[in-house]
């Protein structure tokens, strides 16, 4: 499981079995349209598991985060995780 950074900021989360050949492909704009209309990317975390299943499931839970728990995650504040899961809720304003 692997997370790009691309040139207009915005995170791209993907798996594969070939984390280098994908990033390749990333670079050339033969991955993902997100990735390929904003060249260049830059690989900025990656997770490895025996198993492309498990990636895929973390995958898609990574896919689910907003941006600031993405960034805690790659910066490694893991500690910071629980509290940026907490959902915020607004009032209507009146």
């Amino acid at each position: 499981m692997y997370i790009l950074k691309c040139c207009d900021d915005s995170y791209y989360t993907g798996s594969t079995w070939d984390l280098e050949r994908r990033v390749i492909q990333h670079q050339e704009g033969l991955g993902a349209r997100h990735t390929a209309k904003r060249l260049p990317v830059e690989l900025v975390y990656a997770e490895e598991y025996d198993r492309i299943d498990d990636a895929f499931q973390r995958e898609r839970q990574i896919h689910r985060w907003t941006r600031r728990k993405k960034e805690a995650l790659i910066v490694g504040s893991e500690t910071q995780l629980p509290e940026l899961a907490k959902k915020v809720f607004r009032l209507p304003q009146t």
